[in-house]
């Protein structure tokens, strides 16, 4: 096998075994091969040892590789460049080869062009095991196309590791078939996920990855409801809502200005007063989005004039440096003046500034904190004479205090927002005084991952937050916002019974996705055992087990209110006292109540099946 490189136009060529016979299958006759070798065309730095086989390959700790291996691997992950294979014509169902290295889509991937446009598109995942994959290449049969390896990435997993490419009609792995957008089989219906690909603005040809993380800069305005989140550090995504409830997933609102610089996460702001002097028109202020690169030091922000449809970077980004990430901003209108809470070493700081590009330090830092800060006021218990300031960090935690423009005085103990495993980095909808004043909340379900499916992730369903005087001091409850309703199909409900030890209520409901609300009574030393599609939600007298966590009441249980999504079950006990939020894989369908250890009663309970949120999904 001849792995020569030759110069060829100034560019590198060299051979590799592209597109082989696999089994009994023959390649066509118009494919590149030559001598079982087609011709290849590297461009850049990232593949000038073009393939490695034998020693280099164990050297590189490459595994489960046939020899030999393209890889971008073997001068470092600093270079970049790319690998173009001679067209060929498509004759079989499937491609497929094995592929390792970085996760960055279209960036260190290997993809098939047909008529000179990416249509099938593959990564590694950080890992130089190289794994089975296929295409399936169907729709493309006789069709002209060229395969190429792209490593354009420097630093961390900055390269690419690929074998065995060939045509056949029997791959190793056959490609994962999923179903149409949004009606994936666990696809959430009315929790958001990211598409299973997002057009970059700023290079149409180039498609993201269905991920989602940390939510940034929520905020009402004009009627609209604008959800960003990251995409890792690539990009803020965009979703818009006029209710809460269904979403439509925009372009990502900007994208890293540099691929290495990143954009992380941050916050939104009206500019009202066009204090920053960014505006043109009263009629169209703008909305600012604060965020941090990469370094965690430099800090930007991004701007729009067009309800957040198109951005603008900042021409004097970075407007400061700071060795600190994730601005939140806000107007302090008693002072006048902005206020930014950023963390960075363990804290929160706290700037000020009159006009969004200038900013001091207030020197009023507070310690023991954690990521993605959300701070505003509330009044309590509904009344507008009586107001305190909530601080939320990253985990979820929260405290209550006073707040002057300047400093944060802690006035309370720091309490958990939801006792979910996966309830993270939280934020909640800013500019609410120009709607209807409600402080609604959404998070980041961590570490949702979703087998076979080309998204990952997801975000908490929103939830009104209130501020009430309880027998143990104020505190923050949690619960669904009303337009949960909007989703509702026909209603099923069940009169009171008492249910004995080991005696089950049968609920089966129609259906997959559920909003349940029931009165009970619990005794103490009973358990009452909501069975929801296989996960269980558990009842005390005195709190709830949900998964791995358990919460308490102060007085008793009394009320449970339940969404069951496909891939989640939100559980709210005694209008929102305690929340629990999780991702779960339910393994059968169908629910259920039952008595554990003594008796319990169900007063009331009513089950609304749900349908789709999404406009393309599907009724559950």
């Amino acid at each position: 096998m001849d792995g020569k490189l030759a110069a060829v136009f100034g560019l590198a060529q060299f051979c590799f075994p592209f597109l082989a016979d696999a089994g009994a299958i023959q390649p066509s006759v118009d494919l590149p091969i030559g001598e079982g070798f087609a011709g290849w065309v590297a461009s850049g730095d990232a593949f000038k040892s073009g393939i490695v086989s034998g020693k280099d390959i164990n050297r590189l700790g490459i595994q489960n590789a046939e020899e030999p291996v393209a890889t971008s691997k073997a001068d470092g992950d600093g270079p970049k460049g790319t690998l173009m294979s001679l067209p060929f014509r498509i004759s079989r169902r499937f491609i497929a080869f094995r592929i390792g290295g970085g996760d960055y889509q279209h960036e260190t991937c290997l993809n098939l062009l047909v008529r000179g446009r990416i249509v099938r598109s593959a990564t590694g995942w950080r890992s130089d095991r190289l794994t089975p994959t296929s295409w399936d290449v169907g729709e493309f049969r006789g069709q002209s196309a060229q395969i190429e390896i792209v490593d354009h990435v420097s630093g961390d997993w900055g390269h690419i590791d690929v074998d065995r490419i060939v045509q056949t009609d029997k791959p190793e792995r056959l490609p994962v078939v999923t179903g149409p957008l949004y009606q994936e089989s666990l696809r959430p219906q009315f929790h958001v996920t990211a598409r299973q690909w997002t057009v970059n603005k700023l290079n149409p040809a180039r498609r993201e990855e269905g991920w989602i993380n940390d939510l940034n800069g929520l905020i009402y305005y004009d009627g609209e409801y604008h959800m960003f989140a990251q995409r890792w550090n690539k990009a803020w995504l965009h979703f818009v809502s006029r209710d809460l409830v269904h979403w439509t997933e925009l372009e990502p609102a900007f994208i890293e200005e540099e691929l290495e610089s990143g954009c992380q996460s941050g916050t939104c702001v009206i500019d009202y007063d066009n204090t920053s002097g960014l505006a043109t028109s009263k009629d169209h202020p703008a909305m600012i989005a604060f965020w941090s690169k990469a370094d965690n030091r430099s800090q930007c922000f991004s701007y729009s004039l067009d309800h957040g449809r198109t951005w603008k970077f900042y021409e004097k980004n970075p407007f400061m440096i700071y060795p600190e990430r994730d601005p939140k901003v806000f107007w302090y209108a008693p002072g006048k003046h902005w206020v930014m809470v950023m963390y960075g070493d363990g804290q929160y700081h706290i700037f000020t500034s009159p006009n969004l590009l200038d900013w001091t330090d207030a020197k009023n830092p507070i310690p023991n904190s954690y990521e993605c800060p959300d701070f505003f006021e509330m009044l309590i218990d509904g009344d507008a004479s009586r107001k305190k300031w909530v601080l939320i960090q990253g985990n979820g935690k929260y405290s209550i205090g006073t707040f002057d423009g300047f400093k944060f005085t802690e006035e309370s103990e720091r309490f958990p927002c939801d006792i979910g495993p996966q309830f993270y980095a939280t934020q909640s909808w800013a500019n609410v005084e120009t709607g209807d004043g409600r402080r609604v909340q959404a998070a980041w379900l961590a570490e949702s991952n979703f087998p076979d499916m080309p998204f990952s992730q997801q975000i908490s369903f929103p939830c009104e937050l209130t501020l009430r005087t309880t027998t143990a001091g104020l505190r923050v409850y949690r619960e669904p916002v009303k337009e949960i309703a909007t989703l509702h199909r026909d209603k099923e409900t069940w009169g009171e019974k008492t249910l004995q030890p080991g005696e089950t209520l049968p609920l089966e409901p129609s259906g997959r996705m559920y909003h349940i609300q029931a009165e009970v009574e619990v005794p103490i030393g009973s358990k009452l055992v909501f069975d929801i599609r296989g996960e269980s939600v558990v009842l005390t007298s005195s709190g709830v087990e949900s998964g791995p966590a358990h919460g308490q009441v102060q007085d008793k249980v009394s009320y449970v209110e339940i969404l069951v999504d496909r891939t989640s079950i939100e559980t709210f006990v005694n209008h929102g006292e305690v929340s629990s939020t999780r991702f779960v894989l339910p393994h059968q369908n169908g629910i259920s109540i039952r008595a554990e250890g003594g008796p319990a009663t169900v007063k009331s309970v009513t089950v609304y099946p749900l349908q789709s949120a999404w406009k393309d999904g599907v009724s559950d």
